[in-house]
């Protein structure tokens, strides 16, 4: 494996005590399993069992799972599409490429609709894998972690052979998490481009690409007494400006005018001002990116919930009447 990670072990993640006393508890329990084992079985022990702490510690450990949970909750949230890229031309031929914008108008729409669906299974179908994979390293990991925790080495050197075929799995099980973190490539079944009567048809190839999720920037958003100001940002900036989707709705409508208080609003940016909003009330604010032709799947998209600011008083109080409210001190005054 690739992945080192040094740092991490395992004695002072599990205990809050001195160092010290750590060091004189395990040489204790060490001198205690020695005297149930021959020295050369003792030395055996010391030796698989480093090894497996080892593995613990650089292939499988706490900080890199956490890693790829904080990935895999990141996938969960992209946006995923299909890409069409134009294979290269036979050597010698003059023909420029057919760029993927004009590509369109050469395959068959509904050919290209089942190639969607086909996008969509498949992103799904890998999302679940790369959950099982994670959670079978998790598995493994408390596996490992508990026999390397085990009292009594005799057991520990009697199952050493199963030992090694579970560190190979979890190998295997690591490497296949990794390749399948980058979505692939779509597998056409059907010829996407119908016969356009050229003497050369282009070649196509399909690609699932992902988008960074669209979040809510939490401290720019602000709520004013009867609008709001909106601000998202998405991790990685595209190359071209995208489009977006603003929706709101007014949360606990107490009429049926109230309940007109919601809709869609396209944004052309990454910041928008929603007004003509009712003072003192909750709204909640969902984004995304706009739709488009090529998007396969879309599970996720942040949300926001607001309130406005109170409005002012709808008059003044009774015993007030016709009195004038005494001035504000200047600064020098207070």
């Amino acid at each position: 494996m690739n992945f080192q990670v040094s740092g991490l072990g395992l004695d002072n993640m599990k205990l809050d005590c001195p160092q010290s006393f750590l060091d004189q508890e395990e040489e204790a329990e060490e001198a205690e399993d020695q005297q149930l084992l021959e020295p050369e079985a003792w030395r055996t022990y010391v030796e698989r069992r480093n090894a497996l702490r080892e593995f613990l510690t650089s292939d499988l450990s706490p900080h890199l799972l956490r890693r790829h949970h904080a990935r895999m909750d990141l996938l969960r949230k992209c946006s995923y599409y299909i890409e069409i890229l134009p294979k290269h031309l036979a050597l010698g031929d003059q023909n420029p490429l057919v760029l993927p914008s004009a590509m369109f108008q050469l395959i068959d729409p509904w050919k290209f609709q089942r190639m969607k669906k086909l996008g969509t299974a498949q992103t799904k179908i890998q999302l679940l894998l790369l959950g099982d994979l994670l959670e079978q390293l998790d598995h493994g990991r408390s596996e490992l972690d508990a026999l390397l925790e085990s009292p009594d080495p005799r057991p520990f050197l009697a199952g050493w052979g199963l030992v090694e075929q579970r560190l190979a799995d979890l190998a295997a099980v690591m490497d296949s998490f990794l390749a399948m973190m980058v979505p692939g490539r779509l597998h056409i079944k059907h010829r996407l481009v119908s016969d356009v009567g050229a003497a050369k048809v282009p070649h196509i190839r399909l690609m699932l690409s992902t988008k960074m999720p669209v979040v809510f920037d939490r401290k720019a958003s602000v709520a004013h007494q009867d609008w709001v100001s909106l601000r998202w940002f998405v991790t990685i900036q595209p190359a071209a400006a995208e489009q977006f989707e603003l929706r709101f709705k007014l949360l606990d409508p107490r009429t049926q005018q109230e309940r007109t208080q919601c809709g869609a609003i396209p944004v052309a940016a990454c910041t928008v001002a929603v007004r003509n909003l009712l003072p003192n009330r909750s709204y909640r604010f969902t984004v995304k990116r706009a739709e488009s032709y090529t998007l396969v799947y879309e599970p996720w998209r942040d949300s926001l919930t607001l309130q406005t600011r109170p409005g002012p008083p709808e008059g003044p109080a009774p015993g007030r009447l016709g009195k004038l409210s005494p001035p504000l001190p200047t600064p020098s005054e207070r």
